[in-house]
């Protein structure tokens, strides 16, 4: 086996040092001295009842896998996100070849306002608006076809859009 001389074994351990390295947190400046954050089961203004923990349930789990803040209940966290369901709305988007006055596709669109406030001191770090759309398709086509129960399935896939949008704008600040 050949013996590799010193003087070319230096500058490949050199190389190799910056192998560690990596990019700290990047926080908006609002948020800097922040690093727990509680979230509020949020209100509705909406009619349709029993998505305001949901809605909330989403946005805790996308901040837990974000990981840029650990979550803590409200009396313990640095911050805390209340938000308001605004609207939620259900847009036609394709019909049915066989029959153009019935829609095959609808757009599920799901619009939050928030705000993220000082425990201590009250004050407002960030406010804004998230925003989360998913397509899902009507069984126009079948006899028991329910489009309520349809949009309520697709309900949480909206809810996790928003949520990534939310956590993205708290956590990146874009």
């Amino acid at each position: 086996m050949p013996k590799i001389p010193v003087f070319l074994l230096i500058p490949i351990l050199f190389a190799l040092q910056g192998c560690g390295y990596h990019v700290g947190e990047i926080k908006p400046t609002p948020m800097r001295r922040i690093t727990t954050i509680a979230v509020n089961t949020f209100k509705n203004k909406t009619l349709l009842p029993r998505l305001e923990s949901q809605t909330a349930d989403a946005v805790v789990k996308q901040f837990q896998q974000d990981g840029t803040y650990r979550i803590e209940s409200t009396d313990q966290a640095d911050a805390v996100v209340e938000g308001t369901i605004v609207s939620v709305e259900r847009l036609p988007m394709r019909v049915f070849s066989s029959n153009v006055l019935q829609t095959s596709e609808f757009e599920l669109t799901l619009k939050v306002s928030y705000r993220v406030i000082d425990r201590i001191t009250g004050a407002v770090l960030m406010e804004g608006i998230a925003i989360g759309v998913t397509p899902f398709f009507s069984e126009g086509d079948l006899v028991n076809s329910d489009l309520v129960t349809n949009q309520n399935m697709n309900y949480p896939i909206a809810a996790q859009r928003m949520a990534e949008k939310l956590v993205s704008k708290v956590s990146e600040g874009w």
